[in-house]
């Protein structure tokens, strides 16, 4: 259904250009308002505009979004290295390999845990969309580690509270660039889309409150070996925190790591991994934990750090 805005524009985005008014009014990307402003789907003060206009305060701001495109439907497609960890009747637990995503997107063409456990013949809740059942959380597709997924739909309400109410016990291994000061610590920023509208999150004022936690496990000459726990889950929350304190994720190409260390370690994606999950069991309400061994590329690089 097409959705038809008009608005002032806000004193804020005064002297912006229009595709970045557009972007941050409406949470797009630079590209997808430049798009919407070449077909000719916004007008400012009732004529068309150019996407490098520059937009004044009070202007009056006309915009038609087209219906998003919807996600695709998942469908059985084996997943190689995705791997079973735990599975009752209300839960399936996954340790998650590089390069896959938790549920199919508009635009990923790569393997997805959803349809990875379909081709295994796990049946899922079919609480939430279509392309997203049994997803309580998610990890980024090049983030490895522990997911788990709900069965029945008791289990998916009880988890999706646990996850917002931070109940849930994540814990992360993380190896960054340098040796952050003091060794152990806390991130409290609040983190939003960047400014750019490039796909990237960052901190920034008035975003989503977000809180990460570190301590140190082991340091070497050029990194440091992080143990993280997170309070909230925020998207790429670890990486955009840890890029805050200037100590990215060694790999994390995205938010700022030095390529020449990761491609001396054979790092080829941020080095990140879901390695502990605790939570009450959702219907038989005991205690439960999972633990995730680091994948050979993560391991060798650390093994290298240690030769050094």
């Amino acid at each position: 259904m097409t959705d038809h805005r008009s608005m002032p524009v806000p004193d804020g985005l005064e002297g912006d250009r229009l595709d970045a008014a557009m972007a941050r009014l409406f949470g797009l990307s630079r590209t997808r308002a430049a798009e919407l402003i070449a077909d000719g789907n916004v007008r400012v003060d009732g004529t068309d505009a150019a996407k490098s206009d520059r937009v004044a305060a009070g202007s009056w701001l006309e915009v038609t979004l087209p219906p998003p495109p919807s996600a695709p439907t998942p469908r059985p497609e084996p997943v190689p290295g995705l791997r079973i960890v735990h599975e009752d009747a209300d839960i399936v637990v996954v340790d998650k390999p590089i390069g896959v995503v938790a549920h199919p997107t508009v635009g990923w063409t790569g393997p997805s845990v959803l349809e990875g456990l379909l081709a295994m013949g796990v049946q899922l809740t079919t609480s939430g969309a279509a392309e997203r059942q049994g997803i309580v959380h998610r990890l980024d597709a090049n983030t490895t580690g522990l997911m788990v997924l709900a069965k029945s739909e008791g289990a998916y309400s009880v988890l999706k509270r646990a996850f917002k109410e931070r109940t849930v016990d994540k814990r992360y291994h993380t190896l960054v660039q340098g040796h952050p000061d003091p060794l152990r610590g806390t991130v409290d920023a609040p983190i939003d889309r960047h400014p750019s509208g490039d796909g990237r999150f960052a901190v920034v004022a008035g975003g989503r409150p977000s809180v990460t936690h570190y301590d140190t496990i082991e340091a070497f000459r050029a990194a440091s070996l992080l143990e993280i726990k997170l309070e909230t889950g925020r998207t790429h929350q670890i990486r955009v925190h840890m890029s805050a304190l200037r100590h990215p994720c060694v790999g994390d190409r995205l938010y700022g790591a030095d390529p020449t260390l990761a491609e001396r370690l054979g790092v080829a994606r941020q080095w990140l991994h879901a390695v502990r999950l605790g939570f009450d069991h959702p219907t038989e309400g005991r205690p439960v934990e999972f633990e995730s061994p680091y994948p050979d590329d993560l391991a060798a690089a650390v093994e290298k750090l240690r030769e050094d």
